[in-house]
């Protein structure tokens, strides 16, 4: 009953890879002698973080279209066939029982061949926009997870479509940290608010340059700032820690750092959206304009028609943020209606549901009759 080969992939982002690792840990942890094995590209983050979380990832050469002619663009389509060479390889000789994939160009060449070997395909969508590759791989997917209602339109006729929200960080389903606790571990007073800026683990720049340019006007308010400014920035941005200005390249304790935050920016990203949502605090979206499909701006977008957060796009930041925040941060009552809204639209489940979903596929063949097309 414990002898399943699970094979997963989603790369070049943490809003990918974390969401695959967070599946595998509750199919691990339902199936302790099942075996893993992850598929990424060579040079993303995943061929780190996976092997971090205590799995075997195995590296495609694929990486995705540039929007600019680039040397990259030109040798897509080579790198295209090696990657699917190379995946049809990789489920020969693992003979997985299910492939999960949660986005990511990477993704691609992994689900394609396995489901050419009748593998059993899962899909998970954490974007309120599908995206490519996704929607490419979605007619041959025996389920396909999402995060957002009315996903039905990207995908074709038929297709089995549950809404089960997003993996998150099982740390942050259940807070238990209180602010006082948690404001101290930053060096912070917890009577005073405290802003928290996330940019994701990378860091971006266009969020980086307003917290330097409104460091001044967030002392004007009494604010301080708890800023993850991102590895790339740090260097850059690491002089301004002070007293009331925490500066940090990455936070690796999240239910700390939500727990001291009276208040939240934040890029819109799908994982970052479905933890704010748990986290239930009056957050300012401003999303990456640089995504594919401006995903990020569609994410905010349906999370500001519930008045559940605050949609900010860069192009408004130099004439509206100071206003939007001071608006925000003086009205106690629009911040606990933006938290109230937002808490409605958590789904603290998804990993648990999107599990279920592989048991129903699973469930109808044994481990021993999983075995793939030797042909292929």
């Amino acid at each position: 009953m414990g002898n399943y080969r699970f094979i997963l992939s989603g790369g070049g982002t943490g809003g990918h890879i974390y969401p695959a690792i967070a599946i595998a840990n509750e199919l691990k942890q339902r199936y302790p002698d099942a075996e893993f094995l992850f598929v990424g590209a060579k040079d993303k983050m995943e061929m780190e973080k996976v092997p971090q979380a205590g799995y075997k990832i195995e590296g495609l050469w694929i990486s995705g279209i540039q929007r600019r002619l680039t040397v990259k663009n030109v040798l897509f389509p080579l790198k295209l066939i090696s990657s699917l060479l190379r995946a049809r390889k990789i489920v020969k000789q693992f003979q997985p029982h299910v492939a999960i994939g949660t986005g990511g160009f990477a993704s691609g060449p992994l689900l394609k061949m396995a489901a050419s070997a009748n593998v059993p395909c899962v899909l998970q969508e954490q974007n309120s926009f599908a995206g490519i590759t996704n929607k490419v791989l979605a007619k041959n997917a025996k389920v396909i997870c999402v995060a957002y209602d009315n996903m039905e339109r990207f995908f074709p006729k038929g297709t089995v479509v549950a809404k089960t929200g997003n993996p998150v960080r099982s740390d942050l389903i259940d807070i238990k940290v209180g602010k006082d606790e948690a404001s101290a571990f930053f060096g912070l007073q917890a009577r005073q608010p405290i802003l928290l800026v996330l940019g994701g683990s990378l860091g971006a720049r266009r969020i980086n340059q307003l917290i330097e340019k409104e460091l001044d006007f967030f002392k004007g308010l009494g604010i301080q700032v708890l800023w993850q400014c991102g590895k790339l920035y740090y260097e850059e941005y690491k002089k301004y820690d002070s007293e009331n200005v925490k500066v940090k390249a990455f936070l690796n304790k999240m239910d700390f750092a939500y727990a001291a935050a009276d208040i939240i920016i934040s890029r819109a990203g799908a994982g970052s959206v479905s933890e704010l949502c748990l986290v239930s605090k009056p957050t300012i979206f401003i999303p990456s304009p640089n995504v594919a499909e401006d995903h990020q701006t569609k994410n905010a977008q349906a999370l500001a028609n519930e008045d559940a957060a605050i949609l900010l796009k860069e192009k408004d930041l130099e004439t509206d943020f100071e206003r939007v925040f001071k608006e925000l941060i003086s009205s106690a009552a629009k911040q606990e209606n933006l938290a109230t809204n937002i808490k409605k639209l958590a789904l603290p489940k998804a990993t648990s549901d999107i599990v279920d979903e592989i048991e129903k596929i699973i469930s109808k063949k044994s481990p021993l009759s999983g075995e793939i097309q030797r042909g292929l």
